[in-house]
């Protein structure tokens, strides 16, 4: 577990994650089926019937999402893309892709791999109604799923992005382009558009008193308008340091320290009061391995007194390093699906500096300030 999400276990290998906006969204549909949509189909329940269906059904529900979502992964693993995680949350579930697809047809058939699997769960949920038809509960909780999953994949299917149907839409522009920044761009600008819809029609219902259903899909269309702006401020990035290379953004002053000397020692010296993450280790002025903070942190405290930085560290051999001229927005996306927060930087088996996100920042940061400039 982490501060922020719950984990399930892994399915295909792929780790699944709870966040605690669930419970939010749980404690939500819950009440709605309870009080709502199952007293209105059936009159004759006892009230805890309600509130237990209620709570299954929506259990189902994101069973059926985190089908939806492994059916993006399934496909994603077909083209080498790593799956870094699904998560479960309050707008339904995300599969977290460790790399961009490789090519326009990927994109189209990872993002239309969702749908298809609602589209499968609905066509299966209403062939399961005929065996059914005598049992009530089974009858109310199969045509719901049946409904829901109905309307999960045309919802999904509106063209704009971040929603598979955006996705497909970018694959198809990009296909035609051959241009996949292009292809974003239109993608999430249309995504916006929907956005604004989604929106609009919330605050309408809201002025018609229909207050849940008028929250909630403005609330909705807030969501897809900030994951939109989010898609396209990335790609802005991305093109900011398209022309950039690592060298122009690295620290060329890593701070050096001694292998013998101890992790407490380094954190009195280094670490408090100067926030240091990082240290290149050195033994008789030559470099053999890197330490940081997340390799400090798993050493017992109390052994921090007699643990060495040579004891502590990644040998260098086994670091992950990146070449001086290489494309810096390709460094920081290797560096985002690695999970890494910093780099040593190298030319002719040389050490010239280190990488890290923080330097990224910065250097984006002047890239602004000198383009407000001009």
């Amino acid at each position: 577990m982490n501060r922020q999400t719950i984990s399930l276990g892994r399915i295909l290998g792929i780790p699944i994650e709870l966040d605690y906006s669930w419970f939010l969204i749980f404690g939500l549909l819950t009440w709605t089926l309870a009080v709502s949509y199952y007293p209105t189909e059936f009159t004759d329940w006892p009230t805890a019937q309600y509130w237990l269906m209620g709570a299954i059904t929506v259990i189902m529900l994101f069973v059926s999402v985190l089908l939806h979502e492994l059916g993006h992964s399934i496909v994603a693993l077909r083209y080498k893309i790593p799956v870094r995680r699904i998560t479960l949350m309050i707008f339904g579930g995300v599969a977290e892709m460790g790399s961009e697809p490789p090519s326009a047809a990927a994109e189209f058939w990872m993002a239309l791999a969702g749908p298809l699997v609602s589209v499968a769960l609905t066509i299966l949920f209403t062939l399961m109604l005929l065996l059914v038809l005598g049992v009530e509960l089974l009858l109310a909780l199969i045509r719901y799923l049946a409904i829901i999953n109905g309307m999960l994949a045309i919802f999904n299917l509106i063209p704009g992005f971040p929603l598979d149907g955006g996705r497909i839409l970018r694959a198809i522009i990009w296909g035609v382009t051959h241009n996949m920044r292009r292809a974003t761009f239109i993608a999430a600008s249309v995504g916006r558009a929907f956005a604004f819809l989604f929106i609009f029609i919330g605050v309408w219902q809201l002025f018609g008193g229909d207050l849940i259903s008028g929250l909630w899909i403005a609330f909705i269309g807030w969501f897809l308008e900030s994951a939109a702006v989010a898609q396209l401020q990335q790609q802005r990035i991305q093109d900011q340091l398209a022309s950039h290379t690592v060298s122009q953004a690295m620290n060329r002053n890593p701070v050096t320290i001694p292998a013998e000397i101890s992790l407490q020692q380094l954190v009195d010296h280094h670490i408090l009061g100067r926030g240091r993450r990082s240290f290149v280790v050195e033994w008789d002025s030559e470099v053999v391995g890197l330490l940081t903070l997340h390799h400090l942190k798993e050493i017992p405290r109390q052994e921090w007194s007699s643990t060495t930085a040579a004891e502590a560290m990644i040998p260098f051999a086994q670091v992950k390093w990146v070449e001086a001229d290489a494309q810096l927005g390709a460094i920081l996306k290797q560096m985002d699906r690695d999970g890494v927060s910093q780099l040593p930087v190298m030319r002719d088996d040389q050490l010239l500096g280190m990488l890290s996100r923080e330097d990224v920042i910065d250097f984006l940061r002047t890239l602004q300030e000198i383009e407000e400039n001009n």
